[in-house]
């Protein structure tokens, strides 16, 4: 059984970047809290849709849960220091057999209308999914019954150990539970105008490509949250939310390029932090399974691939906290084949291009690239032209990218990039597999490895069957992987740095009770980052800080989330934004 009590996952927790301002901390009640107050803005570095507000089409991507996991809460979510944490669900058990799992619901939880959250709820919300992972999900839960008010079943056709990490993180949004009487009332657009959830905060009001407003909802189970308004504004253009951060006019900047980064680093009132989590570039050979196209000849796909200098790209677009990828799945997941990314060597792209029947280059069309990273795409774009790929960028709006993906209408070269949490085999399953939702195509022996591991219980058979599959992407030349997303956010001088550092959840999962009164300052420089570990060595001894160090090498996420709060660090008595739990990452 997982209750309260479950101990932490040593793996990747999610990060979601939505508000530095809902918060993680200790599960408690609502009674006795003091009453929100203020508001925090933040300039995101989208367009926010409407569509976000419903997770029932939520897409693999993580940006969208910064809206998501504010209006709705799940049966099993991240949660500091845990995978999968308990949520709405107080409890929940999986059978011997992998074959049945049951999540019971604390008592009390209302949505914000003031509807109760029941058992009928939550097999409402998820037969009424039809997001990322829906196709693997319906294919493998055999039904849902509602035992009694509070306790959904789930019965699985055959046993799949991935059930909880396609259910309870953010690799998909299916545990996401919604309120079926008034979905039902309103129907799909009207929730669309007005969601209902049973998350930290209410819907106040949208206005399109400018702002969503939210406010505190002070019946949440976990925390009443400590702010009172959430302003998540849309703010496309990095220059001018560097200029918003800069003249106050909002508390965090969303993911900034590198030449913004490199202002932000230069101002002494500002905070830069490099987030950490599942996120991954890569180019995509949308028509290499045509046999009428250039892209099926795998020299062709190998000379991209060879074209690119990736040290350079993160460079210039996250000032070298992005580590260059040889694979796309993130090095961070479990299952990831850890492999060092194809050597940059222009001279060797040519040849294979020459090799293929293009001794002077061709013309290779257009390559559109997701929204929000100019510095990565311009970068891309050159380095192709450079050894002869002629390729013209064509810009998109965020919203009509990720339709065109999903719709299969992007062909020839595309630049994207995915954030959501889960492991290999939820990457796999997206993008990988000839059936995923994302994918354009496949192998019959890729699928066939694929359907193996979904149905091994034994991690170390999976683990080896998982990264025979990421060593055949690599052998085809299925994807030219760039680099590890490190996103870079610009923090302004209301808001005070949590205690213990920044993690992924601070900067990006929305829980409630850790923005409130300011504790100490955030040092200036990232650089400057490694002064947390001090306080450790004298609690946990000379070696553990440097163990810690390495560890956040490898996965933030997967050290404990609290530690001692040093005396001498302790609260300044600084006024402005606090995010909580203590961390050395």
């Amino acid at each position: 059984m997982r209750s309260d009590r479950t101990s932490p996952s040593h793996r990747h927790t999610v990060l979601l970047l939505t508000v530095a301002a809902l918060t993680l901390g200790v599960t408690q009640g609502v009674a006795g809290q003091s009453a929100p107050a203020g508001e925090a803005v933040m300039a995101w570095h989208v367009t926010i849709a409407p569509t976000w507000f419903d997770p029932a089409t939520a897409p693999p991507q993580i940006t969208p849960f910064g809206i998501l996991y504010a209006l709705h809460d799940a049966l099993v979510r991240p949660l500091p220091g845990q995978k999968m944490g308990n949520s709405l669900a107080e409890s929940w058990t999986g059978s011997p057999d992998g074959l049945v799992y049951e999540f019971r619901l604390r008592r009390g939880l209302k949505f914000h209308n003031g509807d109760p959250v029941t058992a009928e709820d939550v097999k409402f919300s998820f037969e009424r999914y039809k997001g990322a992972g829906a196709k693997e999900l319906r294919a493998r839960v055999q039904r849902v019954e509602i035992l009694d008010p509070l306790t959904a079943r789930f019965t699985l056709k055959e046993p799949w150990p991935d059930f909880m990490t396609f259910y309870g993180t953010t690799a998909t949004a299916a545990g996401i539970v919604l309120p079926k009487k008034y979905l039902e009332q309103v129907g799909d657009d009207g929730f669309r105008k007005h969601p209902i959830g049973a998350g930290p905060y209410k819907f106040v009001s949208h206005k399109p490509g400018v702002e969503v407003v939210l406010e505190a909802y002070t019946g949440y189970w976990r925390h009443v949250p400590h702010v009172k308004r959430l302003i998540m504004k849309s703010v496309p253009e990095g220059t001018t939310r560097l200029a918003m951060l800069k003249k106050g006019e909002t508390d965090i900047a969303f993911v900034l390029d590198g030449p913004e980064a490199e202002d932000v680093k230069r101002d002494p009132r500002l905070t830069l932090v490099a987030t950490r989590h599942a996120s991954i570039f890569w180019i995509e050979f949308a028509d290499q399974w045509d046999p009428k196209s250039p892209w099926q000849d795998k020299r062709l796909r190998l000379a991209v691939n060879y074209a690119l200098d990736r040290k350079a790209i993160s460079e210039a677009a996250c000032l070298g906290y992005c580590p260059p990828a040889g694979v796309v799945v993130p090095r961070v997941m479990d299952y990831a084949l850890q492999v060092e990314p194809p050597p940059y060597d222009p001279q060797r792209a040519k040849q294979l291009l020459a090799e293929a029947g293009y001794p002077k280059g061709f013309d290779a069309g257009e390559l559109v690239p997701i929204p929000a990273f100019s510095t990565v795409a311009e970068a891309a774009v050159n380095y192709l032209n450079a050894v002869g790929i002629r390729v013209k960028m064509r810009p998109m709006e965020r919203a009509t990218f990720y339709a065109a993906w999903q719709e299969k209408k992007l062909r020839g070269l595309f630049l994207t990039a995915a954030g959501n949490s889960g492991n290999a085999a939820s990457r796999v399953e997206a993008f990988i597999y000839s059936k995923g939702s994302y994918a354009y195509g496949g192998y019959p022996d890729i699928d066939e490895l694929f359907q193996q591991q979904a149905r091994e219980r034994d991690p170390a058979r999976r683990e080896a069957l998982l990264h025979r599959i990421q060593q055949l992407t690599i052998d085809r030349a299925m994807f030219a992987p760039i680099m590890d997303l490190r996103a870079l956010m610009g923090v302004g001088p209301r808001v005070a740095e949590p205690i213990g550092g920044w993690t992924t959840f601070t900067i990006w999962f929305p829980l409630p009770e850790q923005l409130g009164p300011g504790r100490r300052r955030l040092p200036h420089s990232l650089r400057q980052r490694q002064d947390l570990y001090g306080p450790l060595q004298e609690t946990y001894g000379r070696t553990s800080s440097e163990k810690l160090r390495k560890n956040c090498e490898k996965d933030c996420d997967s050290l404990p989330p609290r530690f001692p709060i040093d005396p001498r660090r302790g609260p300044t008595g600084a006024q402005g934004l606090r995010l909580a739990p203590w961390h050395p990452c």
